[in-house]
């Protein structure tokens, strides 16, 4: 799912249509995160997330291997509502399990999956066995194609890798939500406020975090964040997480992130409060 904020192309969560998008390809750079999230040492500096020249080298996350790593699934049909224990590894290019891998944000292993319209965003951390095998017990609870994304340092590289995982059934996709300041979930609000928004300009990303009307007294570590933020491009689903900056003031969370490319993005806030990881969402659109 790097330190201050990092930008590891991921990308992006069957063609189905998002509202009005359609899957394509597309380039940008990671960044990195979480149903349960990542954390590590972040500083407060302003780091503009980089953009890996597309000519040079495909952007992480829109792929199932990268240079001489692929992302290796037991399977990648799932049953719908079932608990299912699903497996991974990440092999060289001679088909060797990679056993070795940093801890990165409090884990060696990020997972996100998000079906292919947007909805549906679940951050996981599998666990890893002794022959490098990756585990984690995964519930897709509606029908439809879902992008799974393995997030990960090895070598003193990051990756993303990713590959789509399937539940047969009646698929009816969502429309992606109209851009909106303002998310509520659980008790909780979420006002967005984003400045300087346009392709390749770095965006100051602050969000305003509320319950019943009161700014949150305490936002809790997030393995090791006050919160963490992934962008997913509409379309392509490329994928950029971004790690928040010194805020100074209670209830916010501030993030600096640079949206390499014109068009809609569904930002993704998970932070913890009260002990529980919350989840907020918002659809943010970049002009050129």
């Amino acid at each position: 799912m790097r330190t201050p904020v990092r930008m590891a192309a991921f990308a992006a969560v069957l063609g189905v249509t998002f509202g009005a998008a359609a899957l394509a390809g597309g380039a940008l750079d990671p960044l990195r995160d979480s149903g349960d999230g990542h954390g590590g040492g972040h500083g407060g500096e302003h780091v503009p997330v980089a953009v890996a020249p597309a000519a040079e080298h495909g952007p992480p996350g829109l792929a199932v291997a990268d240079d001489d790593l692929r992302l290796v699934a037991d399977t990648t049909t799932l049953v719908r509502g079932a608990t299912t224990r699903w497996s991974f590894r990440v092999v060289t290019a001679d088909g060797v399990a990679v056993k070795d891998f940093e801890v990165e944000h409090e884990r060696e292993m990020h997972l996100i999956v998000v079906r292919r319209d947007l909805s549906g965003y679940q951050h996981l951390h599998p666990r890893r066995g002794a022959d490098g095998t990756w585990t984690v017990a995964l519930e897709l609870p509606e029908a439809g194609v879902y992008r799974a994304y393995a997030d990960f340092t090895t070598g003193g590289r990051p990756s993303t890798l990713a590959t789509d995982l399937f539940v047969a059934g009646a698929f009816a996709p969502r429309p992606l939500p109209a851009p909106t300041p303002i998310d509520e979930a659980a008790g909780y609000r979420a006002d967005l406020s984003a400045q300087g928004v346009a392709a390749g300009a770095t965006a100051d990303l602050s969000y305003d975090l509320t319950r019943n009307g009161q700014p949150l007294d305490r936002i809790e570590p997030y393995l090791g964040a006050d919160g963490h933020l992934v962008a997913l491009r509409e379309g392509d689903l490329a994928f950029l997480h971004v790690h928040p900056e010194q805020s100074g003031t209670a209830g916010t969370i501030r993030f600096g992130a640079e949206l390499p490319s014109a068009g809609r993005y569904r930002l993704f806030l998970q932070f913890r409060h009260d002990g529980a990881a919350r989840t907020v969402a918002h659809t943010l659109e970049v002009s050129r």
